[in-house]
């Protein structure tokens, strides 16, 4: 139980740094939003805006913690986002590339499920 308190610090704190470094961008007009949800554990960044009458909506960043292992659902940052967690401490063993198809995954150095 733990472990997964933990890794949920660490998503938080990751995801929050980024927020907290887009934000610094004088060409940033749009929103941007953490979401949170410990209780389902979804953990997410994304922006919200609109251009003119379009609604823009883009999910930089989704990860899951699924049977005690960080599901890296979505990734659009430059470093990685498992790449941030591993400097953390977490083990790639623990890290789920879940944005790659199943059989795929065995050729990374993540877990596979």
């Amino acid at each position: 139980m733990d472990k997964l308190i933990g890794y949920r610090e660490l998503i938080k704190q990751v995801l929050t740094e980024y927020d907290n470094l887009s934000r610094q961008s004088p060409d940033t007009i749009t929103e941007n939003c953490l979401v949170f949800d410990e209780n389902h554990d979804h953990f997410l960044w994304l922006t919200v805006d609109w251009q003119g009458s379009k609604r823009l909506k883009y999910t930089h960043v989704h990860i899951r913690i699924k049977n005690e292992k960080i599901f890296i659902e979505e990734d659009w940052t430059e470093e990685g986002i498992a790449t941030e967690l591993m400097k953390l401490g977490v083990s790639s063993s623990d890290i789920v590339l879940a944005f790659q198809p199943p059989d795929v995954r065995k050729f990374t150095e993540f877990a596979t499920a």
